[in-house]
């Protein structure tokens, strides 16, 4: 899929390079790729931001953020390639003075004018670097200029359409690599493959061998200190409108005529257009909310989301969403999809459970059993892997079956080195490889679906904190399934 398989060669320009997601995610992530040869000498990363910092304090900075982590290459070498250069988003000179020091840093390492600009900081200065970026030409180069950018991208269809028609202005949608983490974890990317790549599943991939399909995302910390925009966000905004919605269509996409860019995110789109639209009416029917109250994590008590520093007291922000979602196509008419995300749960997991349909007759279960369903889980995070539940003879010459489990663990063997999520996406983005990024069309449906649901709350502000922290959620959630004569799996 990627136009290139040579090393990499480009200026990275981090906006935002003073912050938590550069020092957490981003300078670990390109000190992987580096270590691993997956890019090389040719490289030159500038960090932008309002600090009036030096080379040295951005390289010391970058150093600490790599502490933690083992490390062949000599350290110096792999910070020397940092340059910090003190900004101002609004003032035109900042970028005249930017492109004066890509440019030189391109005859430095012999770079042929390829630049990557990633926008780790708040989302409203997201058009005016766009804007200046190509006003003041930056990006007019004879190499490839690309954009990154972190959700959220909007706040609402409304906000994310003006926000898109801002951004292009300046840069063409094959430019935009619009970022969700979740899409470079490795199970995530591996669903196409479990699907596509297995004669087992594939031919079973349908409405008349599946029952319903369950994606839990599941967090035990709280808000901490992001209280501020998930005021304004909530789990819907944050969690089901990219993340949980990309997974949705992965699962249930047809198979592309071929593996690129192009075909993948055409598939995609059309699940989410498919997706049968939630009318206000429908919405407590469909849609399930909560907000955590103090509980117990790890035998350590916890506070209220409302207790939380920069909470309203009588916050409507929903820390917990479930839903049943329903795709109305040939492949998947009739089968639920149920979906739930929250703070302060039970523990930290990203998992997706198939479960299968039974067979007509319960030959092999005695005395009052219930028949065991098979079930396909994969699990995303913390463990990576696969799990296949089946049907076997219990021991001792029974002619009854018991549950059995086939598991395959991703990195649980020695020696596998899981890449961040990061880490792909930076070096898909330097190859040219979108496959992995949200285009425009799944934004757009991602929010039309959420929205309506998304005011409909705004405008009921009835909720009160009804889960406690560390448990799985309202009971509600569990009445979702329980109409539909389900329940949710165990993470």
């Amino acid at each position: 899929m990627r136009k290139e398989q040579i090393e990499p060669k480009a200026v990275i320009v981090i906006f935002g390079a003073t912050g938590d997601l550069a020092k957490r995610k981003l300078y670990p992530s390109i000190h992987r790729l580096f270590e691993n040869g997956q890019i090389g000498d040719d490289f030159a990363v500038v960090g932008v931001g309002r600090r009036p910092w030096t080379n040295e304090d951005l390289r010391d900075t970058v150093q600490n953020s790599i502490a933690k982590f083992e490390y062949k290459k000599d350290v110096k070498e792999f910070t020397s390639h940092f340059y910090y250069h003190p900004f101002d988003v609004t003032c035109s000179d900042s970028y005249r003075d930017l492109n004066e020091l890509i440019e030189q840093l391109e005859s430095t390492y012999q770079i042929p004018n390829n630049r990557m600009f990633y926008l780790a900081m708040a989302p409203e200065f997201f058009g005016t670097i766009a804007k200046f970026l190509k006003s003041e030409g930056v990006t007019s180069t004879n190499g490839w200029s690309r954009l990154v950018i972190e959700k959220p991208f909007g706040h609402d269809l409304a906000s994310a359409k003006a926000l898109n028609q801002e951004i292009r202005e300046a840069f063409t949608e094959d430019q935009i690599y619009r970022i969700d983490h979740y899409l470079g974890k490795q199970m995530v990317q591996n669903i196409e493959v479990i699907r596509f790549a297995n004669a087992i599943f594939e031919p079973l991939w349908t409405n008349r061998y599946i029952s319903n399909i369950q994606i839990t995302s599941s967090e035990d910390l709280g808000v901490e200190d992001r209280a501020r925009y998930y005021e304004k966000s909530g789990a819907l905004r944050d969690m089901v409108q990219n993340h949980i919605l990309q997974m949705v269509a992965l699962l249930a996409m047809e198979p592309p005529i071929k593996l690129n860019t192009e075909e993948i995110r055409s598939e995609k789109v059309k699940v989410l257009r498919a997706l049968r639209p939630i009318q206000t009416d429908q919405i407590e029917q469909f849609f399930v909310r909560g907000q955590y109250d103090a509980g117990m994590i790890d035998e350590h008590q916890v506070k209220a989301y409302r207790d939380e520093q920069n909470v309203a007291e009588d916050s409507n922000t929903e820390t917990f969403v479930a839903g049943k979602l329903l795709i109305d196509n040939f492949r998947w008419a009739g089968v639920p999809f149920y979906i739930r995300t929250g703070k302060r749960m039970k523990k930290k997991s990203t998992q997706i459970v198939v479960q299968f349909k039974d067979i007509p007759m319960n030959l092999y279960y005695g005395n009052g059993e219930t028949m065991h369903p098979n079930l396909l889980v994969i699990h995303i995070q913390p463990d990576e892997g696969i799990t296949l539940h089946l049907n076997a003879r219990k021991l001792g010459g029974s002619t009854f079956a018991e549950p059995i489990k086939l598991d395959y663990c991703h990195n649980c063997e020695d020696g596998i080195n899981t890449p961040e999520a990061y880490e792909k996406l930076i070096l898909d983005c330097l190859h040219g490889d979108a496959t992995n990024f949200a285009h425009w069309d799944e934004v757009a449906l991602s929010w039309n679906f959420v929205d309506v649901i998304s005011q409909y709350w705004e405008n009921n502000k009835t909720l009160s904190p009804n889960y406690k922290a560390g448990s799985m959620g309202p009971k509600a959630s569990d009445e979702l399934l329980g109409r539909d004569g389900f329940h949710w799996w165990p993470i």
